[in-house]
């Protein structure tokens, strides 16, 4: 572990200099390192991430003197986790400077409840005999064998939630429940394995690390202990913050927005999805870019570089401000030619419905249900990320059935970062030009309520708070009786259904119809040929197998496909 000439070394040095004195010793029994401290603890050099196989250590050892003959510490024993260290040893020196005893801890494999590390001793300084290199092997063996043996069930690895909360607030419990679902919730559908929660309730936010010192120590150890890789905060992080936390930690550390941004990305289907992700990745990631990498900040050099030149660092931002203006460009083209197909349909008089509302409130099960399509549908934040138009045939009394185009849009969600919600603005330009909202919600969430207020502040964002709506409580079917009497009787204009029934969905479509009953009648008594639309253009709900799903995903295609199938009554004949 130690030499008896690097004990009598460390200690002197410590005594002349008042401070603690350490060295960092490789396995091969080389120096590394040789660190002064205070008199209470070491500042341990930047030694790099660890780069090595499951189960392996550091190669590294840390030996100190604690001058007051002081057991091993906190710092100490997360310095040892933390960079996974072979192991620590502190030397306890007497009042007269002379080493009397010594403590070591190693990392040690841990089940849940268990400690990752063992300490032992004190020990008498000339009674410490440990074979460093053997007991490495043997832990590592152990390390990579309970490696294999851990179940992973997420493809992108283990996480523990954080949330830190305002004490002053008097809810500040309940808001961290409901705060915490939606996140494990938003970690599950990252395809992440969420393996604890860390909650701690503060007077207030720390500016450096969001926690405590003492809490985040906590939460390093506990993440060894589970083998966790991530740590994800239930809140925005600033660079500072997220940089601090990783170089303490030597963790992988996301805020709420970037686990959103992540699952946007993988989400994204269209090339409107694909664009308005990447530009809101941009946006987040540009005022971070300076934490990333010391590496950043070295000038370019070389033949025709010499001078000040520009950094790295500035090379990477100008580069992704070309970007974000190119992105921009595309997303402007992309909203005129949305804004076309809103004219053609405008003049086709066809009467448009959008389905808006909080994330897996169940929107695509409605669609699907309603028009018979087959829109991708999951018990996941987020499955639908690009607007999906259909028909559906709606019956209007004295005028036989009538059609509408039903679209389904991006869940809401609240906190949306704003680089995503200006991004996805244009998302929304179907719902602005829509005859009718539909604002769909879960009834069997607990936070229906909550939902229900973030969806309306949204419209309201978005300027949509003039267009006529029908609330729908989804998901009924998940309620006790007394409490879908209870929403019933509060909530008396709003439709209950369960969107995989598809007999609740009656009461929808007459309600639809009752609410497009003025536009269809000033479309009736327009001097223009009437549509008549085949019996194949739009979805029966009666017999949903014989439904042709149209399959344009555009407003643009949508048209053209019913273009193609519309008859029009001869204007009548004109008499002398």
């Amino acid at each position: 572990m130690t030499t008896q000439e690097l004990t009598r070394s460390l200690a002197t040095a410590s005594v002349e200099a008042g401070r603690q004195v350490g060295a960092l010793v490789h396995r091969s029994g080389q120096v590394d390192y040789v660190i002064v401290g205070d008199a209470g603890k070491l500042m341990l050099p930047d030694i790099g991430r660890l780069r090595a196989a499951d189960g392996r250590f550091r190669g590294l050892r840390l030996v100190h003197t604690h001058l007051r003959g002081e057991p091993l510490t906190r710092d100490d024993l997360v310095d040892l986790v933390r960079l996974r260290l072979d192991l620590v040893c502190a030397i306890q020196l007497t009042p007269q400077g002379e080493p009397r005893a010594m403590m070591y801890a190693h990392n040690v494999p841990a089940d849940d409840g268990e400690l990752p590390y063992r300490e032992i001793g004190p020990l008498p300084v000339g009674q410490v005999q440990v074979h460093v290199g053997e007991l490495m092997s043997d832990l590592e063996a152990e390390f990579a064998k309970k490696t294999k043996a851990r179940e992973v069930r997420a493809k992108d690895g283990r996480a523990i939630l954080v949330h830190v909360g305002d004490k002053s607030k008097r809810d500040a419990h309940e808001r961290a429940d409901v705060s915490i679902r939606e996140l494990r919730e938003l970690a599950r559908t990252a395809g992440l394995e969420v393996v604890d929660v860390i909650v701690q309730i503060r007077e207030r936010i720390d500016a450096k690390h969001v926690l405590g010192k003492g809490k985040l120590e906590d939460v390093i150890l506990r993440a060894m202990q589970l083998d966790a890789d991530v740590l994800i905060f239930d809140r925005e992080l600033t660079p500072a913050q997220s940089s601090g936390i990783a170089k303490e930690s030597d963790l992988k550390v996301l805020d709420r927005a970037q686990l959103i941004l992540d699952i946007f990305a993988q989400r994204a289907e269209g090339a409107d999805g694909k664009l308005q992700v990447e530009l809101a990745q941009l946006k987040y990631n540009m005022p971070r870019l300076s934490m990333r990498d010391d590496s950043l900040s070295r000038l370019t050099g070389g033949i025709g570089g010499r001078g000040p030149g520009e950094t790295k660092l500035e090379i990477g931002r100008r580069r992704a401000k070309e970007r974000v203006t190119h992105l921009e460009a595309q997303l402007k083209k992309l909203s005129r030619q949305r804004e076309q197909r809103r004219r053609k349909r405008a003049r086709g008089a066809v009467p448009t419905i959008a389905i808006v509302g909080y994330t897996n409130a169940g929107k695509s099960t409605l669609l699907n249900t309603l028009t018979g399509s087959s829109v991708l549908s999951e018990d996941k934040l987020f499955a639908t990320l690009d607007t999906r138009s259909r028909h559906l045939k709606v019956g209007w009394a004295g005028y036989g059935d009538r059609e509408v185009v039903i679209t389904d849009t991006v869940g809401f969600i609240r906190n949306l970062p704003k680089e995503l919600f200006a991004a996805f603005r244009a998302t929304f330009e179907e719902a602005a030009d829509a005859d009718l909202l539909l604002h769909v919600l879960d009834a069997s969430d607990p936070a229906k309520e909550e939902h229900a207020t973030t969806t309306e502040k949204v419209l309201e964002d978005l300027k949509l708070c003039d267009i006529p709506r029908v609330v729908v409580y989804n998901k009924v079917d998940l309620l006790e009786p007394l409490a879908r009497k209870v929403l019933e009787r509060t909530h008396p204009d709003a439709i209950f259904l369960s969107a995989t029934e598809r007999d609740t969905t009656r009461p929808l479509l007459e309600r639809l119809a009752a609410e497009l009953a003025e536009k269809w009648d000033e479309s009736a008594r327009m001097p223009v040929a009437a549509p008549l639309l085949d019996d194949a253009s739009s979805h029966e709900l009666e017999a949903p197998e014989l439904a042709a799903e149209t399959q344009a995903s555009t407003l643009d295609d949508l048209l053209r496909a019913a273009g193609r199938r519309v008859k029009t009554r001869p204007p009548p004949a004109q008499h002398e």
